[in-house]
């Protein structure tokens, strides 16, 4: 052991570790981070210098304003607009999903195109779909193989025309990376007018002066809300055109084929949905267990449309299916993963109405254990289409004329089996993070009425747990049967988190039981410590950061989260192509048809898993960007007024902001915090004054004032109106977590 060395010290890193612990890492890392979270002194520091150097040499790791980045943590299926061609010939471009505020400058990426496969070279500007490949030591630090071009756009802009005054028309992109305005010259306007969101053209490059567009086509005025969900699918190359060959093979299909099916067209099955769903991919049904060997339990059934019917492996549905991935839900529209003529229409579970399904039956004890299931394929006719609020008022006595006749034999039923079903919940303990989700209420002219929370019913719980329990028994069902599937993996998060999160509960007087493995348990048990208290918010913000993503895998890893061993996605194949893979595993495995897995279908499931989990990832922003840009809106006339909210982020650079009432995100620049300079604590997630000790932490309630609103990016900017808490004077050699903010930041009056 080396003179001095700590007790804790685990030596140094290997290069594995070390690399992961940057890629898990919450928050910037630099090389004091490196070090004390490995416990390094002395002679180990000056190791971590070497490996450090070593691993940039080798390309691995990247120095951005004395941040490490790690360069191999491209997603191993992402989108790459072709940003040029080089002296080979050989296109290049970066990833659309970038934030180099974060990671510096976004990393070049050579462009391959396998001859043979069908895909034209892209050209400056396409965007294409491409499977990804660490290259260090090369030309280039990735490449890429092209799955799929995603577009032309090559020569597409989408943006807001302007009029300038002695100037002409302008064309100002919505793509936050443009760097210049187009140029729209006289009888190029298509008859554009004024703050309208247009699609243009870009024009061959004069040399000189701003790039020429032309305006192709007007999609309305920007402040007509129903137009901002636009600018995510263009800047997401979201696909929301099907192909006169999809929509033509979707409107061939013929009705399905009843022979062969378990007719559940008596069970009085029901679909709950929101109010405004369009489709419906699941129906319910529950009863009290006539086996006299299995007293006060409960038969039950989740039916599910049976896609794979009518998409078939190979088609082009299918191929137009697994290239979107899901649905994507925008506040004003969707973008379907499958046309309407399968996903409204063939395969919605409509009320009196002859439907495919694939059934799961399902066997419960009376604490909610299960002890059997089985699978089939069935023809059912849903008896009754419901929403949310609706069998919840049904159950809480105010029932309709519609679910009257429900109540005793059909709602009851599932309500006492789903009671059933959460006693064996609470003894599996998953994690209970409180996430309340913002609902945006439109007019008819797609504005912004209000923002709500919805209510958390009974009704959403009871669904919820009735999919989970299909979703479990069906990966198990394959595992069983030793049919490839693809799961859905939550994996425990990474021991550097979770030593992170030991690190700021001290803070806070609190602790987490390190040195066992954790399970969600311990996480809930934490929440329920801190509910009530001002931190609270704090708290449950720092456990969601401290938890994995879930993805897609062929490999089972199981699911931390809800506490199951095996899961899979199996009850929305109308709008997610993951179910899609496992009903028809199941197809295969149970002998249902032939219109299982194929060959290809197995042979890409690995494939299929990144393309999809990057799919997800892409839906999942471009939703979040939609709302922000309508919120912001919204807010729009509102410059000047104070609201209430809560410090959702904290960087060196300044505050986050989340609005209590619309949960619009905001920003403040550490520059007009205050006399004061401010220190960035990574442990603490806080700001605090040098001299003052004034403090600013992740979690805090403060008003603040809007001061600027730019509806096409989404942003909002802030001042901050109340003063921050008392704290403890911190300087730049406080503690190895915290860092000097850039810029002396100027006045803040008192208020």
């Amino acid at each position: 052991m080396i003179k001095g060395k700590k007790a804790n010290s685990r030596g140094l890193p290997s290069e594995a570790a070390l690399l992961k612990f940057i890629q898990t890492s919450p928050s910037v890392v630099g090389k004091r981070d490196i070090a004390r979270a490995f416990g390094l002194t002395g002679a180990e520091k000056i190791g971590l210098k070497a490996l450090l150097r070593q691993l940039e040499q080798s390309g691995k790791l990247a120095k951005s304003r004395r941040k490490l980045i790690d360069t191999s943590t491209l997603p191993p299926v992402t989108v790459i607009e072709v940003t040029g061609i080089d002296r080979h010939g050989e296109a290049h471009g970066e990833p659309v999903e970038w934030d180099e505020r974060v990671a510096g400058k976004a990393p070049v990426v050579l462009i391959e195109v396998r001859s043979g496969e069908g895909i034209r070279p892209p050209a400056k500007g396409d965007r294409v779909l491409a499977k990804i490949e660490a290259t260090p030591g090369q030309d280039y630090p990735f490449k890429a193989r092209v799955i799929r071009g995603l577009s032309d756009r090559s020569k597409r802009v989408l943006g807001v025309f302007r009029l300038v005054k002695g100037h002409g028309a302008r064309l100002i992109p919505v793509d936050k990376k443009a760097r210049n305005e187009l140029q729209v010259r006289s009888g190029d306007e298509n008859g554009a007018l004024e703050g309208e969101l247009v699609e243009a053209e870009i024009l061959k490059d004069h040399g000189r002066g701003l790039p020429l567009a032309r305006v192709r086509a007007r999609l309305g005025d920007l402040n007509d809300q129903r137009n901002i969900s636009l600018i995510a699918i263009h800047h997401h190359a979201i696909p929301n055109e099907f192909s006169e060959r999809v929509l033509a093979e979707s409107e061939a299909l013929k009705t399905f084929n009843p022979a062969g099916r378990v007719d559940l067209r008596k069970t009085p099955l029901i679909t709950i949905d929101p109010p405004d769903a369009r489709d419906h991919d699941d129906a319910v049904w529950a009863a009290p267990d006539d086996d006299p060997a299995n007293p006060g339990g409960f038969q039950t059934i989740v039916a599910i449309a049976d896609v794979a019917t009518y998409v078939k492996p190979g088609s082009a549905l299918d191929k137009e299916a697994r290239f979107r991935g899901n649905s994507v839900y925008f506040p004003d529209r969707v973008v379907p993963m499958l046309p309407e003529r399968i996903s409204n229409d063939l395969c919605s579970l409509r009320e009196k109405e002859d439907r495919p399904a694939l059934a799961c039956f399902m066997i419960f004890d009376k604490l909610g254990t299960k002890k059997s299931h089985r699978f089939a394929r069935a023809i059912m006719r849903s008896a009754a289409k419901l929403s949310y609020e609706e069998a919840q008022a049904a159950i809480d006595g105010r029932s309709n004329a519609k679910t009257d006749v429900l109540l005793e034999g059909v709602l009851k039923p599932l309500w006492k089996a789903y009671g059933a079903l959460m006693k064996a919940r609470a003894k599996r303990e998953p994690l209970e993070l409180d996430l309340p989700e913002r609902k945006l209420v439109l007019d008819d002219k797609g504005m912004v009425l209000r923002v709500v929370t919805p209510l958390r019913l009974d009704a959403h719980k009871l669904i919820e747990e009735f999919m989970i329990q299909a979703n479990a028994a069906a990966a198990e069902e394959l595992e069983a049967k030793k049919t490839p599937q693809l799961y859905r993996v939550h994996e425990p998060p990474s021991e550097e988190k979770v030593r992170a999160l030991s690190m700021f509960l001290k803070t806070l007087d609190l602790s987490l039981p390190l040195g066992q493995v954790m399970k969600p348990k311990h996480f809930n048990q934490l929440l329920a410590e801190v509910k009530g208290k001002d931190y609270q918010n704090l708290v449950n913000d720092v456990v969601l950061r401290t938890q994995a993503q879930a993805a897609y895998a062929p490999i089972n890893k199981g699911h931390f989260g809800l506490t199951l061993r095996r899961y899979s996605h199996f009850t929305s194949p109308i709008r997610r192509y993951a179910d899609l893979i496992v009903h028809r595993a199941l197809v295969s495995a149970l002998g249902f048809g032939d219109d299982g897995l194929s060959a290809d279908d197995i042979s890409r499931l690995t494939e299929t898993a990144e393309m999809i989990s990057d799919a997800e990832r892409r839906a999942m922003a471009a939703e979040r960007e939609t709302t922000d840009r309508l919120i912001a809106a919204h807010l729009a006339g509102q410059t000047g007024a104070h609201f209430r909210g809560r410090i959702g982020g904290v960087v060196g650079a300044g505050l986050f902001i989340k609005l209590n009432d619309t949960g619009a995100d905001g920003f403040i620049p550490v520059s007009s915090l205050g006399s004061d300079y401010f220190v960035y604590s990574d442990v603490q997630h806080s700001l605090v004054g040098q001299r003052t000790g004034e403090t600013f932490q992740l979690g805090d309630q403060v008003e603040v004032k809007l001061l600027e609103v730019a509806p096409v990016s989404g942003g909002l900017r802030f001042e901050m109106i109340s003063e921050g808490r008392k704290g403890k004077p911190q300087s730049q050699r406080h503690g190895r977590s915290t860092r000097l903010s850039r810029q002396a930041p100027k006045s803040r009056k008192k208020r």
